[in-house]
């Protein structure tokens, strides 16, 4: 494939949960001009929860070109495309045709619960447990004693896969005919830029489906026996970065290469330059993810981190270790939505907190997806506890703020005590509620680290830009992208405050022990 020479514009698209948002930089790193749609999910059953494939796509085509127009640049003047995408959403596809054989099944999708649960209580799993204690005990390597632990979650692909061949006989039917695919939303992006030529993923999402081994760096044979997903449906997986395939002319114009997929946790990850082992990243979105880099190992965990691959650029690959908390965000939203403040402005939210001295024995825990790591409690419950007669909006949106950063804190001593790996750099934070003052202070007292957040939010876009670029000579090393990246403030630890905290985060853990095991 021929590779433009660098002008050094590149074009980067992030796929996310809440919005899909195109990106063209220059040399400098800077966003000559941006588009924003919001991604339009659907809820046709209670806990289902999808996206119509072609909205998706038009969405995506006006993006681009809104971008690409915006910034007064030609189609070829593009050196480098880069595409960054949410985790986990998946598709099958008539491998004839190309059509969707139904709408993507988002990371949210709660349809195999009960499947899962099932799964995660059945003989096959304890067999798996006892067979995993078993290998370490023999072989003494951390990743069997992670396996020992592990349970699934309906937030990987391999359940909700699982539940999708095993409720529809006509589309297992397809699948073991060899007449469909599977694909998360980089290959099926990939797949109607190229015009059906190339059907892949990158590493670093192929990592995050619950359905790859990190540590052979391969499609799991184990994972996709036992949950019958045969292994011709799935892409080929290539390197996150360089010359991986270019966009059909009979798109925009003219061929524009693809130098860049990545996942959009990981994309942060390379967006923040955190290129150094015990790096950490934090993006607080939807969710909350604690990304910490792991260098050339996979982290085998026991509490519930998980291994992912971060990139692989030629034959240098890098790990992460990621804890999420899932539905930080959506406290936030829904707290505007009940009316605590007005969900158009959620930067009032710092103010509003502030206006009280504290929370006045309010404590709320943010569960809206149950709690992953450290908890790992797919049934518990979203919970206010402590409200009296003198309870005012003020305290209650302060109590869902402190929750946030609580939760947080929970994942970050959580991976502090698992990875035991110095952090010798402050802790890069992005997404949108990094924006908030009140809660990024907070954090930075909690953890006793200087917390950075940038000039630019989105960093999934500027990661793919980077790996992008770096693929076509735009910027020629990562000492280079370090020189560019800049913080707009650092937050740093309030030690006065700190002990106050501390037995406040305390009594929030009561809390979320209380809010444990509701649904049933």
């Amino acid at each position: 494939m021929a590779v433009k020479k660098s002008e050094g514009y590149v074009v980067a698209v992030d796929v996310g949960t809440t919005n899909l948002t195109c990106h063209v930089f220059d040399k400098t790193g800077i966003s000559m001009y941006g588009a924003v749609q919001k991604v339009q999910l659907l809820y046709p059953r209670p806990g289902w929860v999808e996206i119509d494939p072609d909205v998706l796509w038009d969405q995506f085509l006006n993006v681009v070109t809104e971008a690409v127009e915006g910034s007064c640049l030609q189609y070829e003047d593009i050196t480098a495309f880069g595409i960054s995408t949410q985790r986990g959403t998946f598709l099958n596809f008539d491998k004839r045709t190309g059509r969707p054989i139904h709408n993507f099944i988002t990371w949210q999708d709660l349809r195999a619960a009960e499947l899962t649960e099932n799964w995660n209580r059945s003989f096959t799993m304890k067999g798996l447990h006892l067979g995993a204690k078993a290998l370490h005990l023999l072989s003494r390597r951390k990743q069997f004693l992670a396996a020992s632990v592990i349970n699934f979650s309906t937030q990987h692909v391999s359940m909700r896969l699982h539940w999708m061949l095993k409720n529809h006989a006509e589309l297992m039917k397809k699948a073991r005919q060899g007449s469909i695919l599977f694909a998360t939303i980089d290959t099926w992006l990939l797949w109607k830029l190229t015009k059906g030529q190339v059907h892949i993923t990158d590493y670093s999402n192929a990592s995050s489906t619950g359905m790859f081994d990190p540590y052979v760096l391969c499609w799991s044979s184990l994972m996709t026996t036992l949950f019958e997903i045969p292994v011709s449906l799935l892409p080929e997986v290539v390197e996150t970065s360089g010359s991986l395939c270019e966009i059909h002319k009979d798109i925009f114009g003219t061929r524009i290469p693809v130098t860049a997929v990545v996942a959009d946790q990981q994309a942060s990850v390379f967006g923040q330059c955190c290129f150094d082992v015990g790096d950490i990243n934090l993006t607080m979105g939807t969710g909350s993810f604690i990304n910490i880099n792991t260098g050339k190992h996979a982290h085998a965990s026991v509490a519930g981190l998980y291994p992912l691959v971060g990139w692989k650029i030629g034959s240098d690959v890098t790990y992460l270790a990621e804890g999420n908390a899932a539905g930080t965000g959506t406290a936030i939203e829904w707290a505007g939505e009940i009316g605590f403040y007005h969900k158009d402005n959620v930067a009032e939210t710092s103010k509003i907190a502030r206006s009280v001295k504290d929370c006045n024995g309010v404590y709320f825990v943010p569960a809206f997806s149950g709690l992953q790591a450290p908890i790992n409690d797919t049934k518990a419950s979203t919970s206010i506890f402590g409200i009296t007669s003198s309870t005012s909006k003020a305290h209650i949106v302060r109590a869902v703020l402190e929750s946030i950063a609580y939760r947080i804190y929970q994942l970050f001593v959580t991976v502090q005590e698992e990875i035991k790996t110095p952090i010798f750099s402050s802790i890069k934070a992005d997404g949108g509620l990094s924006q908030n003052d009140f809660i990024m202070q907070l954090l930075s007292t909690l953890t006793e680290q200087s917390i950075e957040r940038p000039k630019q939010i989105e960093m999934s876009c500027l990661g793919a830009a980077f790996l992008a670029g770096l693929a076509t000579g735009v910027w020629k090393s990562r000492d280079e992208l370090k020189a560019i990246h800049c913080s707009h403030v650092i937050f740093q630890p309030c030690c006065d405050a700190r002990d106050k905290y501390e037995k406040f985060y305390e009594k929030w853990k009561e809390a979320q022990a209380r809010s444990r095991y509701w649904y049933t």
